[in-house]
């Protein structure tokens, strides 16, 4: 099966498809990580981003029900350079290939992929059609051209959970992992980690939330409230929170007023929030700041962040293509983490209220795990608050 991708500077390149045979648009961006690709398909936050990945050899652990990070996988397309013809994992349940044919998602392999990534590194993430269809290079091209992009749009209301949910209410889905020894029993993919008590009761407005976030907090202690991004905040305080937790989600933080409206009003009562990506960035705006758009954006589980509270380093895994102008923020907000690449920031703190956000992913699974003490830091803030 041919394929092809179409930048819109004009730029072809052919390769072979794999996945489904169909043609999607998008914004091409890159993505340093070497493992992990099933988390990073299934992260809403790439919703209308074809996604090039740097490491070349993608596809070899396959695909397991268990680690997907959302209701659905959100990526508008992969590139890779080249496509494992084998899958070698005891957890996998199908291939890349077949998991891409499932979801309608094109892929495309063999192809330059060092070549395409320093094209965007130098010109910026570039809108792009990808097809796995008979298409001719300059209709693909004028399809790339054609598509709006993704400033000022709203991609939330599309990966969102349209109705609120208590997060895994049985405690079946939760559990962290435990590695099983040689002599036990049934089937070792269900060996689990006992989970302490759900003693803290949050909401969390899904923008796009991971379910890993999910995990990670109930492994916590806390009771979870998913509410929907269009939630008011009337709807949150409702159901009478301790805490309140922002999640990442994709697109441009400007295109999506009414999160920051409902976080405003959040703030003003005092209630402990934590904010992570697009709930970091809405968290700025909502308290006066102003965002921007990255030339090429933050993708990877390599992104060095300093915490300059601590001056300690922290390697994170990070997706996003916005981030918050520091010159905008009001003074009632310390720029407490900043991304050692380009000095862009990476965390907030209020001066005097429970409230903290960071721009990258504490709950990264498959790693790095650096960040992972932030939850504890949210559970002591509501702890002190309850």
């Amino acid at each position: 099966m041919n394929a092809i991708l179409a930048l819109e500077d004009g730029t072809v390149y052919r390769g072979r498809g794999f996945g489904a045979r169909t043609s999607s648009v998008g914004e091409v961006c890159f993505n340093t990580s070497m493992t992990g690709y099933q988390e990073i398909l299934t992260d809403p936050s790439y919703k209308a981003q074809i996604i090039t990945m740097t490491y070349p050899l993608i596809g070899n652990y396959g695909i397991n029900r268990q680690d997907i990070e959302s209701w659905t996988p959100h990526a508008a397309g992969f590139v890779i350079r080249e496509l494992s013809p084998m899958v070698s994992n005891w957890r996998a349940d199908l291939s890349l290939s077949e998991y891409l044919e499932e979801n309608h998602i094109p892929g495309i392999q063999g192809i330059d992929t060092r070549a395409l990534t320093k094209r965007l590194r130098v010109h910026g993430a570039l809108k792009g059609f990808l097809s796995t269809e008979d298409i001719p290079p300059e209709d693909a091209v004028e399809r790339a051209r054609q598509w709006p992009g993704l400033v000022g749009a709203d991609y939330v209301r599309e990966v969102t959970h349209k109705k609120a949910f208590d997060w895994d209410p049985k405690d079946e889905q939760s559990q962290d992992f435990r590695i099983v020894s040689g002599s036990e029993e049934g089937d070792p993919r269900m060996a689990r980690r006992a989970l302490p008590p759900a003693d803290l009761r949050i909401v969390a407005f899904d923008f796009g939330i991971k379910y890993n976030i999910l995990r990670r907090l109930r492994q916590h202690g806390f009771k979870v409230h998913v509410l929907p991004a269009t939630a008011t905040a009337e709807d949150a305080l409702a159901f009478k929170p301790q805490g309140v937790f922002l999640s990442n989600g994709p697109g441009d933080p400007a295109g999506v007023p009414y999160a920051a409206a409902a976080v405003k009003t959040l703030t003003e009562k005092g209630i402990p929030m934590f904010g992570i990506c697009l709930g970091h960035q809405i968290l700025g705006l909502a308290l006066g700041g102003k965002t921007f758009k990255l030339k090429f954006g933050h993708r990877g589980g390599n992104q060095p962040v300093k915490d300059l509270d601590s001056g300690r380093v922290e390697i994170t895994s990070q997706n996003h293509g916005f981030a918050l102008d520091a010159e905008s923020l009001p003074g009632e907000l310390v720029v407490n983490r900043i991304n050692l690449n380009d000095r862009t920031v990476e965390g907030l703190r209020h001066r005097t209220k429970p409230i903290f956000s960071v721009q990258y992913h504490p709950e990264a699974s498959p790693g790095p795990h650096d960040s992972t003490p932030l939850f504890e830091q949210f559970r002591k803030l509501v702890e002190k608050g309850a």
